[in-house]
């Protein structure tokens, strides 16, 4: 069975149809590149746009880069704040006819690689991080998520984490590798004390070659990079709005 996956991004939005039950995309991804404005119409056209690419009927999973309750938006830190309070499933629906259900987008990359990725059989603490224009994280406890988690906002240093260790920051400060791995470990180091977690997995498109930063680490913890990488985020949206069906 097949569930077109939908990834919002700060930077680009990705959609694909995702076989459930194996979690591979059937066929290649559409990327296009979120609106300078950030605002909800534009992205909702984009959202039809991939819609329309696909020529697709039937249940559509989207991932959002906040804090999300029952399809309603709460958080948009990446995004425009007009987004707050909307009911994105809703919006969905007028614009494309489709269903769908709304999860925060780490969520959703956290869901593929449990069930279909480095986290597949894991036991204890997970916590899956996505480097990004922030950084998104998912909680695994037994393979049990508990959502929404925003670990990207953590304070650190009087702001929030993710905006010294984020791709964004990397590249706007322009950080060799090995002084964004710093960075970056400090704040592994943090987590570790707050959760104690068993496993990191590392995904998101501004972490995706490990070989540029796993060498300069130095925390304990197991750690591994995400195996769907960049197409976590469409693979676990899609199984979320399934699982809501079922």
């Amino acid at each position: 069975m097949n569930v077109l996956g939908i990834d919002i991004g700060g930077t680009g939005i990705k959609g694909s149809l995702i076989n459930i039950k194996t979690g591979e995309l059937t066929g290649d991804h559409l990327r296009i590149q979120t609106p300078p404005s950030l605002k909800p119409e534009p992205v909702l056209d984009v959202i039809e746009e991939i819609v329309d690419h696909y020529k697709w009927e039937g249940l559509l999973g989207c991932g959002y880069p906040g804090v999300i309750i029952q399809n309603v938006i709460n958080t948009a830190t990446n995004l425009d704040p007009s987004w707050i309070g909307i009911n994105l499933a809703e919006k969905i629906k007028e614009k494309t006819n489709n269903t769908s259900w709304i999860i925060n987008d780490a969520d959703a990359a956290g869901i593929a690689e449990m069930h279909f990725g480095a986290g597949r059989n894991i036991k204890g603490v997970v916590i899956v991080l996505t480097v990004g224009t922030g950084i998104g994280s998912a909680f695994f406890a037994d393979g049990q998520l508990f959502p929404n988690t925003e670990m990207g906002l953590i304070i650190m240093n009087k702001n929030f984490a993710e905006r010294s260790i984020s791709s964004v920051a990397r590249e706007r400060e322009n950080l060799t590798w090995e002084d964004w791995a710093k960075r970056f470990n400090h704040y592994l180091q943090y987590l570790n004390t707050l959760f104690s977690p068993d496993l990191f997995i590392i995904g998101g498109g501004g972490a995706i070659e490990p070989n540029n930063y796993v060498p300069y680490l130095t925390i304990d913890t197991p750690l591994v990079p995400a195996e769907h990488r960049n197409n976590a985020g469409m693979i676990g949206a899609a199984m979320a709005a399934l699982n809501q069906q079922i």
